[in-house]
């Protein structure tokens, strides 16, 4: 009997990002963050103050963005970063650092296309919020994604407004919606990403989850497990309360995780399962996994129960 390959056109279990990137480029393409000097509206005081409970921007953001470096500065050092590892690849710019929607069109348009000057660069990744796109920005947008390859990353976090409000968010699961189908739309690539295990979700509310995002026009989703961070405000409610936080063991996450794909659309890809932060940085949970390592747990637990990402889907 030969291998089976499923509805996204080969054999892994789920509907992987990196073999739809290496499909969709023809070579190695690799992230470069910017951090573009940007703020939230949930930090500047037009949506609220002190930013989102869990946020520490630290966790994510590489030794070579500087507020100091120009975008185009950043764009050298991290192309020369990875440069060294590998000869032949392109670029895309990834605006990780807050909200990278957040300031007027012209500034914007100059930004992401200081970026896209140089020759290796064949796109933008552009982290933000669903409340802080416009319909002018998406126009924009679509219209560049016809040149390069362009991915709107919205952070949703969660799909029940109790926790956005809990978590201070500053918008509405209603907002998530509206900017996940506008970017739809208008054919440009989309990314939902969700933070599981949220203070006050049941494992019940998470698989719901996956079933509320199957239904919404998601292109790729990110999932990031709950991490406490130093200097963030939810470290000090966990040390406060830590019995309102169910932090998951990496085993009773992998299964949670397996539950979850086993209920989300198969046309849905899945880019990552965890993210890593910097040791000094994570309070808890501290699994010790990898991305890759990780991953090849997900892989052996989905082959071990024969199941697969959409199994459940629509039942």
């Amino acid at each position: 009997m030969g291998e089976t390959v499923y509805s996204w056109g080969h054999g892994r279990r789920y509907n992987d990002f990196p073999t739809y990137f290496r499909a969709l480029f023809s070579e190695r393409v690799q992230k470069v963050s910017i951090d573009a000097g940007f703020t939230c509206p949930n930090r500047d005081g037009s949506k609220g103050l002190g930013g989102c409970t869990y946020c520490n921007n630290k966790t994510f953001k590489p030794t070579y963005c500087n507020l100091e470096n120009s975008v185009s500065s950043q764009v050298l050092k991290g192309i020369d970063f990875f440069a060294r590892k590998y000869e032949a690849m392109k670029f895309l710019a990834y605006f990780q650092a807050y909200t990278n929607t957040y300031a007027p069109l012209d500034d914007l348009k100059r930004l992401y296309e200081e970026a896209l000057e140089h020759p290796k660069i064949v796109g933008l990744v552009i982290s933000t919020r669903p409340d802080a796109v416009s319909n002018e920005l998406l126009d924009y947008l679509a219209e560049l994604s016809r040149k390069v390859y362009v991915m709107v990353e919205f952070g949703l976090e969660s799909h029940l407004d109790r926790t956005l409000e809990s978590i201070n968010r500053g918008h509405s699961f209603s907002e998530s919606v509206w900017a996940l189908e506008e970017t739809a739309k208008r054919g440009i690539n989309n990314c939902a990403h969700m933070i599981v295990g949220l203070p006050g979700e049941s494992r019940d509310e998470l698989l719901d989850q996956a079933r509320t995002v199957s239904q919404l026009p998601v292109k790729n989703l990110k999932l990031h497990q709950l991490q406490i961070h130093h200097g963030t405000i939810l470290a000090r409610q966990y040390n406060e309360n830590p019995e309102r936080f169910h932090l998951y063991t990496a085993e009773e996450y992998i299964e949670l995780v397996v539950d979850y794909l086993e209920l989300l659309n198969p046309a849905i890809i899945v880019e990552r399962f965890i993210s890593q932060a910097p040791p000094d940085l994570l309070i808890a949970p501290k699994w010790g996994l990898k991305n890759f390592e990780f991953v090849a747990k997900v892989e052996k637990r989905l082959a071990e129960r024969n199941t697969w990402q959409g199994r459940l889907f629509n039942e």
